[in-house]
């Protein structure tokens, strides 16, 4: 009779929630992992670009800002476009579009072919972190969002942090023009697969059980109700407006990593191009784990809050002043080890603001604008790295190599990021503003 009753209470147990929603994560963490591998494989590249081609400093920094500039103008319209079509089709569009223009970086020949070749390419990778995040609303429950915010931005700085590493070892075997072509081709691969996996329901998945529909129904109902998005409150939003500058600030100071800082260890350091590289693990490396650390940690810290609302101002903040801090400190060391160590925990603290600008995103945006918030924040986060990385040329050039004056001026605008946040109700979303 033993047995029996155990096949009575097996039979009676609710089943668990199948992971299909892990798959859906598992490809937002592998598409940040490209995006950044294909925006910062040209930063390592960069003295051998400006040796065949010719560039100044100036004009390199150009060459950086044209893509921040263009991907900053059309996110709006690629997360538009991704609210409008869903997350499968706006991403399949956006990979595809990228990844031929990261390939056809390679054939450039001339300052102008550079410069449109990248324009192009920002205009393809425009609107990417909005959709993905429009997808993790539709399949990700509240409380799974931020830490997936945090594994997801972990594995894009991560990705960040060994492209130097892997361009090197890919210049070791092929041109700077033959590795564009290399770095394209990834993401090809990429779109093959997810086109045949993904659905934008999750209702509507076999790879996704009962329970797990279930526990996804009310993102899935929410979704339905309708597409139109709610400009006009958007616009206007206090929480939206605020949200964009916080990320302005944040990024102006950040892209100093993905742009300038192998040209910057080479020159102020003298370091080898294979040594800069392997000191330039280190930032980004930690913008991982601050993301890591921060998407696991808003958990404990929201028990203490009482609120998600509290601990992202909370956590932002700190974020914001002690990235601040820690660049400023770089300026001040003498030795490389130093100056980096400073840049690293001064990344960690970058990204005590970066998962929860996003996990606001979807909670502000609600069933019908997350990705539309989303492209706003980062639009604005964009013209920020494009703006920065022209200024930080511009500088270099007419100041003949001043980097900690450069350095300085990030550090100050990380500090601006402080008095953004306590003004943010993240929790309110627009259609009830």
């Amino acid at each position: 009779m033993q047995p029996a009753a155990h096949l009575a209470d097996a039979q009676l147990r609710p089943a668990a929630a199948s992971h299909a929603r892990y798959r859906v994560v598992a490809f937002g963490v592998a598409l940040a992992v490209l995006a950044f591998v294909d925006r910062i494989c040209i930063s390592q590249a960069a003295p051998l670009i400006a040796r065949d081609l010719g560039f100044d400093k100036a004009q390199m920094g150009t060459v950086f800002g044209v893509f921040l500039l263009s991907y900053g103008l059309f996110e709006i319209p690629g997360a538009w476009y991704g609210d409008l079509v869903g997350a499968r089709k706006g991403l399949i569009r956006i990979v595809a579009g990228w990844s031929a223009f990261t390939a056809l970086t390679g054939l450039a020949w001339n300052f102008t072919s550079m410069v449109v070749i990248r324009f192009l390419f920002g205009v393809g990778e425009a609107g990417c972190f909005p959709v993905i995040t429009k997808s993790f609303r539709a399949w990700l429950p509240l409380e799974e969002r931020t830490r997936a915010q945090g594994i997801l931005w972990t594995a894009a700085r991560w990705g960040g942090a060994f492209t130097p590493l892997l361009v090197v070892w890919a210049l070791h075997y092929m041109s700077w023009r033959a590795s564009f072509v290399f770095f394209g081709s990834l993401g090809v691969i990429w779109a093959v697969l997810f086109a045949r996996w993904y659905r934008d329901n999750p209702q509507e998945h076999p790879g996704a059980n009962a329970a797990e529909r279930a526990l996804l129904q009310e993102t899935t109902t929410q979704r339905a109700v309708s597409h139109a998005v709610p400009w006009g409150k958007l616009l206007h939003s206090r929480s939206v407006l605020l949200l964009s500058l916080q990320y302005f600030f944040v990024s102006f100071s950040w892209y100093f990593y993905l742009t300038w800082l192998p040209t910057y260890l080479q020159e102020h350091y003298k370091l080898s191009p294979g040594t800069a590289a392997g000191y330039a693990v280190f930032p980004l490396l930690f913008c991982g784990i601050g993301s890591l650390f921060c998407g696991f940690a808003s958990q404990r810290v929201t028990q203490w809050t009482g609120n998600i609302g509290r601990t992202r101002k909370l956590m932002a903040s700190t974020g914001f002043a002690g990235a601040g801090l820690c660049l400023a400190l770089a300026t001040q060391m003498t030795g490389v080890n130093a100056t980096m160590a400073m840049m690293a925990a001064a990344c960690f603290f970058n990204d005590q603001v970066i998962p929860h600008s996003w996990s606001a995103c979807m909670d502000i945006g609600g069933r019908n604008a997350a990705s539309s918030v989303a492209g706003t924040m980062n639009l604005m986060g964009n013209l920020a790295g494009s703006a920065s990385s022209i200024l930080g040329g511009y500088i270099l050039q007419q100041t003949h190599g001043n980097w900690n004056l450069f350095l300085s001026i990030l550090a100050g605008v990380y500090f601006l990021g402080v008095f953004c946040w306590p003004f943010i109700d993240s929790e309110r979303p627009l259609e009830l503003a």
